[in-house]
């Protein structure tokens, strides 16, 4: 994988580059839509490529790993020719997910012994089992295995899960080291930023981070019920200790002005599920503004979805007919709103990479926030 840096803001830390990987080059910044099962809820690939732009998509170690598991993925020829995307993979570990299941997960030295929350059979998670796993799955980008602590922690406990973070990554590092890339291409892992919100934490870990020498790197541990605030403060204090010449990638965030602000301290990737989950429920982010499709107001606006959008679905369906397929559940409706969120945050990290090369993000920055956080 290679990273080559295009332009620098002068009045924030905000940049823009290319991401060329073994399926394709990414421009940044970057959302890449969460395709947590090997499929992006409620969306084809082919309108994730046509109609949203999407240069890159996730995939979840955890999930990939219980159904369809790896062996199905082998046999495919790894998720790609599996699930038909023909652009790069991330696949998240699967860390996030295997310590939300706090009922039902031991944490040792070795990894995490879990239970599925498919059929309750048990299965470990160590850091090489899971450097396998993701090799089985195919991605071109494999995140470390690490411990996502919750918020608020205590500090006894963020240094702990952050020092066990620091090893597990050390053993990563090792397999991937002493394994071969699987089905013909480079898979290239990514080390993760952990401490919580303690400072001296975070620039211990962005340090350990650095020194490994990773081709990107990621912040993880944000965006878990901290103030906003408090996450940009954290974020800027990782990319100043991050390596300026490597991609960096805030995990899970989240609204657009987060990750336009996020954008400013120096991000280059973001992944969320924020823009299928909440169109799914009937919230539209849109270029004006915040829509709840499900409000009575739009029942006879015939104005199109989203006219600020050069987006098919936006520009063809209207919002009183989007208010009537939520009304009625229809399928559709759930489809028509994931695709206008994500083509909005594809379409938002364009525009922001347009202006850091025109060289004037920081005004565009300020004067769009408001706007976007807008309650129509």
């Amino acid at each position: 994988m290679e990273f080559e840096l295009t332009a620098k803001d002068e009045h924030s830390a905000a940049r823009a580059g290319t991401i060329t990987t073994g399926h394709g080059p990414i421009e940044t910044p970057i959302f890449m839509p969460v395709g947590t099962a090997g499929t992006v809820k409620a969306v084809t690939q082919q309108q994730l490529r046509q109609d949203i732009g999407a240069p890159i998509i996730l995939g979840n170690t955890y999930h990939l790993y219980l159904r369809p598991g790896t062996e199905v993925l082998e046999e495919a020829g790894g998720l790609h020719r599996f699930n038909g995307w023909t652009g790069p993979i991330l696949t998240d570990s699967g860390g996030y997910q295997v310590f939300s299941l706090s009922n039902n997960r031991k944490l040792t030295e070795e990894g995490a012994v879990f239970q599925s929350h498919i059929d309750g059979s048990k299965h470990l998670f160590s850091p090489e089992r899971v450097m396998d796993i993701q090799r089985s799955i195919g991605a071109d980008i494999i995140m470390a295995f690490d411990e996502c602590p919750p918020y608020p922690s205590d500090y006894t406990y963020a240094r702990k899960s952050m020092e066990l973070t620091h090893r597990w990554l050390t053993r990563c590092v090792k397999r991937i080291g002493e394994t071969e890339p699987r089905y013909g291409y480079e898979q290239t892992l990514f080390p993760i930023v952990q401490g919580s919100t303690f400072r001296d934490l975070r620039k211990e870990s962005a340090r350990f981070i650095a020194d490994m020498g990773a081709e990107g790197n990621a912040i993880g541990g944000l965006s878990v019920g901290e103030p906003e605030e408090m996450m940009y403060e954290m974020c800027a204090l990782c990319c100043e200790h991050l390596p300026a010449d490597k991609p960096r990638y805030l995990m899970g965030v989240g609204t657009p002005w987060n990750i336009l602000e996020n954008i400013a301290l120096g991000v280059d990737m973001f992944d969320c599920v924020m823009p299928t989950r909440n169109g799914r429920n009937g919230m539209l982010f849109t270029t004006q503004g915040v829509i709840n499709i499900k409000n009575k107001r739009w029942a006879n606006d015939f104005s199109v979805i989203d006219e600020g959008l050069d987006c098919p679905s936006s520009r063809y369906y209207s919002r009183a007919y989007l208010r009537h397929l939520f009304v009625a559940n229809e399928i559709l409706g759930l489809q028509i709103a994931s695709i206008q969120n994500l083509a909005f945050y594809l379409h938002l990290v364009k525009q922001a990479r347009e202006h850091i090369l025109a060289g004037d993000f920081n005004t565009w920055k300020n004067e769009t926030i408001p706007i976007l956080k807008q309650r129509l």
